[in-house]
């Protein structure tokens, strides 16, 4: 599904634009929501939700530097991690295995990474902020944003979590498999993990429904 997007609306950091706007209108639970993994070929499906304290005036200077997780370095990870988690007033984090991409697809998968994270959150949402996606099973208030995670200060949160959170998942994967070297790869289809694929097979970690095209249902145990 493609959008039409005018790239100029994209400001130099993420903002408070659309949670101050329903901040104004009385909704004082606003979560953002993103996801990590959906291309790779190995490992879990992560995603984030992140809830921003409304009354905090200084948010945006706390926070600054936050930006797309996928614009960001390993050490800039890390480094914003404790960051937003001391700041927001609630977060949480989920995952979907990849035997249940498997089993459902990865747009099934996507949406049900996003119903367990909301369902981790200790405070129920009134309106959520998703980067792209929409979340029709939701009964919550929702906008889908495209370019979300570089647009909202809590999208651009919840990438950050989201991802550092996957990454630290792949790293200890790694030594079960270190065959693959998914502490470098982090389960994406880099020419050394479609080597390695090639010559030890898939292991249980690798989604079939990806990797059957890269090998014909080798399987490494």
């Amino acid at each position: 599904m493609s959008r039409r997007f005018d790239p100029s609306l994209i400001p130099p950091f993420p903002t408070l634009e659309f949670e101050r706007a329903q901040w104004q209108q009385g909704r004082q639970v606003l979560a953002g929501l993103d996801e990590a993994g959906r291309g790779a070929l190995a490992g879990p499906l992560y995603a984030a939700a992140v809830v921003l304290p409304m009354t905090d005036v200084t948010l945006e200077e706390k926070l600054f530097g936050v930006r797309d997780s996928k614009q960001m370095t390993h050490f800039e990870h890390e480094q914003m991690t404790p960051v937003i988690k001391a700041i927001a007033i609630d977060f949480a984090i989920a995952r979907v295995e990849p035997e249940e991409i498997d089993l459902m697809g990865m747009a099934k998968a996507g949406r049900l990474v996003f119903q367990r994270v909301i369902n981790g959150l200790k405070l129920h949402p009134d309106y959520l902020l998703v980067d792209y996606f929409k979340l029709p099973e939701v009964d919550i208030q929702q906008a889908c944003l495209v370019k979300g995670d570089q647009r909202s200060l809590s999208i651009a949160c919840a990438s950050i979590l989201a991802k550092q959170a996957r990454d630290h998942c792949m790293v200890e994967l790694s030594d079960r498999y270190p065959c693959y070297n998914f502490a470098q790869n982090k389960g994406y289809g880099s020419p050394e993990h479609r080597q390695a694929i090639d010559e030890a097979g898939l292991c249980p970690l690798h989604r079939r429904s990806f990797s059957d095209h890269l090998l014909q249902g080798r399987l490494f145990d």
